[in-house]
């Protein structure tokens, strides 16, 4: 099936369902899906973002004025998952214990508002990847819209691309826990130094990038082609003075380059 016929079979779904709740974390997919959902002829959307300290303010800030500008209405929780050690351990199923939170307290709000439907941006591809939150969603009642429909994500990007949407080239946005080897514990203090060490290298009009926490170590990932903006003697002085006064002794650059997920490797290598 094509990707416009998936498109299609997308809005007639969510028509049907009246009423939905979405979760929406501004990147690429949830932003493809609180996008169509506005086109579908839905009785009622609500978008909910949740606003942990795993978020960077950027991307908060950008939930707001999608929204504003599909004219949804849409509201921040403040969700707390690092007060569960089985979170704030950060083992191999962290995310499980954040969606869990998550749907939990969309089921909640669903409940008092009488909203039968929460939804979630799961493409197709997720299916196969390593996604311990897709339990979460299959326990709390959650749906995947785009994953029933069958989108992948180069069909919604593309699709994003056709809809006029400026996520359509948008780099993948996972949450700043992600940063972090697992078996390292997860702290506010952490999160917030690698959220301020990220929004610097942004500054430097850098794209994909990456900071790995390994405790005293920094470890820079960034596109092969954009390594001459991290090392040119400038930008290196900066980086360094920068990072220096977060508490980084060491400051590297991956040579491999950025690679999305990366500290799931040996997770998927076991598995295999």
């Amino acid at each position: 099936m094509k990707a416009e016929e998936k498109f299609e079979a997308l809005k007639e779904n969510l028509k049907k369902m009246g009423r939905v709740i979405i979760a929406f974390s501004g990147g690429v997919d949830s932003t493809f899906l609180l996008k169509t959902a506005s086109v579908s002829g839905l009785q009622e959307i609500l978008a909910v973002t949740s606003g942990s300290e795993s978020v960077p303010e950027a991307e908060l800030a950008f939930t707001k004025v999608t929204a504003s500008e599909l004219n949804i209405p849409h509201i921040i929780i403040t969700t707390d998952e690092l007060r569960d050690e089985n979170y704030s351990s950060n083992p191999p199923d962290r995310c499980y214990y954040c969606k869990k939170e998550l749907f939990t307290r969309l089921r909640n709000i669903a409940g008092d508002k009488g909203i039968p439907n929460i939804l979630d941006g799961t493409n197709y591809d997720d299916i196969n990847d390593w996604r311990p939150g897709r339990q979460a969603a299959q326990e709390t009642g959650v749906r995947s819209p785009l994953a029933e429909a069958g989108l992948n994500k180069q069909e919604i990007r593309d699709l994003s691309k056709m809809l006029g949407l400026q996520t359509w080239d948008k780099p993948a946005t996972p949450c700043l826990a992600s940063r972090f080897p697992y078996g390292r514990k997860i702290t506010a203090e952490a999160l917030g130094r690698v959220k301020r060490a990220e929004a610097f290298l942004k500054n430097l009009n850098l794209k994909d990038l990456r900071v790995r926490d390994h405790g005293d170590t920094a470890r820079i990932e960034v596109m092969p082609e954009d390594f001459n903006l991290i090392t040119d003697a400038s930008s290196r002085k900066e980086i360094v003075g920068y990072f220096s006064s977060l508490g980084y002794r060491h400051i590297t650059l991956d040579l491999r380059g950025f690679k999305s997920g990366g500290f799931n490797e040996p997770l998927k290598k076991a598995d295999s």
